[in-house]
């Protein structure tokens, strides 16, 4: 059975700013309005990250997502309001476990449409250094150097 999935938003930047080390896929507890705005590509996830309270629930703070045009102001949701996590507590204890003790931090990577349903990906990362994103950069330059000379040939 393939799986039907459809990238809605994906942040690049954290692949840059951070070495991603283990990635998680989440539901996410959305309002009506707010699914809406998902399928219509109305998100943004570049300033967010997850916060873990208590080794309990995990939430998804800072990701804006658009009002939802058609829906009345009195149905419609707050774009940068708090959403739920949808992981499964050995999941959440253990992001907690490494957030709270190797002091990692964790940032959504890509907001997708699985079966329908709204899923992020999240990963547990750890900072980069000035000199780690310059090796970064120098890499990329190198790499599209390569590809370049390859084409020429």
């Amino acid at each position: 059975m393939t799986e039907n999935i459809k990238i809605v938003a994906s942040n690049r930047k954290a692949g840059f700013e951070y070495t991603l080390l283990e990635k998680f896929e989440a539901g996410i507890a959305l309002q009506g309005s707010e699914i809406k705005s998902i399928r219509a590509g109305q998100i943004s996830i570049q300033e967010s990250y997850v916060d873990v309270e208590n080794g309990k629930e995990a939430w998804l703070l800072e990701a804006h997502i658009a009002p939802y045009e058609q829906a009345g102001k009195h149905f419609n949701h707050e774009p940068r309001r708090k959403r739920r996590l949808l992981l499964h507590k050995k999941q959440i204890r253990e992001l907690w476990n490494n957030v709270r003790i190797k002091g990692m931090t964790i940032v959504p990577t890509k907001v997708y449409l699985k079966e329908g349903r709204a899923k992020v990906e999240i990963a547990l990362a750890k900072g980069k250094k000035a000199y780690d994103k310059r090796a970064t950069i120098a890499k990329r330059d190198e790499a599209r150097e390569k590809e370049r000379a390859m084409r020429v040939r």
